[in-house]
């Protein structure tokens, strides 16, 4: 992992890599509380989904039970917000912008 903020209380990385070298996009360390946050450009609603499964494994991984899930959406339309979702038993905290 690439740690670029060490504070006494907070560290994040990003792009951090896991034992199956898959990498996750920012992870914060924050008060002995571990956040895992996925960033991904909209792409339509199956890309997103295959995003919210990612961000679920990458949770498993970090025996985490909710994550975060930030989408960049570029439409002149789009629906902007927070929710949270369920994927399988993991709790996504999902804001569209």
């Amino acid at each position: 992992m690439v740690r670029i903020i060490n504070l006494s209380s907070c560290n994040y990385y990003l792009e951090a890599q896991t034992r199956d070298a898959s990498r996750t996009d920012v992870i914060v360390d924050y008060l002995g509380k571990r956040y895992v946050v996925e960033l991904k450009v909209w792409r339509g609603d199956e890309y997103n989904r295959r995003g919210e499964k990612q961000l679920a494994e990458y949770l498993d991984y970090y025996h985490l039970d909710k994550g975060y899930l930030l989408s960049f959406n570029f439409n002149r339309k789009k629906e902007t917000g927070v929710k949270e979702i369920l994927v399988g038993e993991k709790v996504i905290v999902e804001a569209v912008v």
